[in-house]
């Protein structure tokens, strides 16, 4: 283990992990049903493919995807080149510290500890490569399933499975989506860590109430609720 990793670094290692997989977890499971973005987009994707049953051209739904996965492949593409700027890094890691350790805002670091940290960013921006081409994935699953589906039904519950279906496996690969957006979000709070384990501490909960907000509080949320009631209530 580096010298200078002190006991602070790990804490803060420590934490930024369970803010990240905390809130994912609350994202997953605590939220569900709750009043938050996340979940009133579950629903209303379930109206969407209940319209999208009723028309005969379906050329606007396949749009409205394909929109989706053009914005999926543009950060798979993206998170591949920052990757590779990463671990080209590596090769001038001599010179990369060097600058690093020059400035004046930053704590002093090893090149061992400094070499940790950016292996958290090459860790996390993996993660994040991997969850996009999951959602691209997927959204091809979907794709097929939008496809496939009938023109008529005569069972007002069997269209309403074939809904939900759609719907769920599209709220999977937006799900994924979001995991690998999410991964940026935490890679600002991961590269707050080389200047300072306390700006690290910082930027992780920071990242963490910034999400909570704009999935609970914020105006995006409002207006999505009052949507879904509108929705909800046209329905009944």
């Amino acid at each position: 283990m580096p010298p200078d990793l002190t006991l602070l670094d790990a804490c803060a290692l420590a934490w930024f992990l369970t803010m990240w997989i905390g809130y994912k977890l609350a994202q997953d499971h605590l939220l569900r049903g709750r009043m938050v973005v996340n979940q009133h987009l579950r629903k209303v994707r379930v109206h969407w493919m209940e319209r999208m049953l009723d028309r005969d051209n379906r050329i606007m739904d396949s749009q409205l995807v394909g929109h989706t996965i053009n914005s999926c492949t543009f950060f798979a593409s993206t998170t591949i080149l920052i990757l590779a700027g990463l671990l080209g890094s590596f090769g001038a890691i001599e010179h990369a510290h060097e600058i690093l350790t020059s400035l004046t805002f930053t704590v002093s670091t090893s090149r061992q500890l400094f070499e940790i940290k950016m292996a958290l960013l090459v860790l996390i921006f993996t993660f994040g490569f991997f969850k996009f081409t999951w959602a691209l994935r997927q959204y091809n699953y979907c794709c097929a399933l939008l496809g496939s589906a009938p023109l008529t039904f005569t069972d007002p519950a069997e269209r309403r499975l074939m809904a939900e279906n759609i719907a769920d496996a599209l709220t999977l690969a937006i799900t994924a989506l979001n995991d690998g957006l999410r991964a940026y979000y935490f890679a600002l709070a991961g590269l707050s860590w080389m200047i300072h384990p306390w700006l690290f501490i910082i930027a992780s909960g920071w990242v963490v109430l910034v999400l909570l907000r704009r999935q609970a509080f914020s105006g995006t949320e409002k207006i999505i609720r009052a949507q879904l009631q509108a929705l909800e209530r046209h329905e009944g």
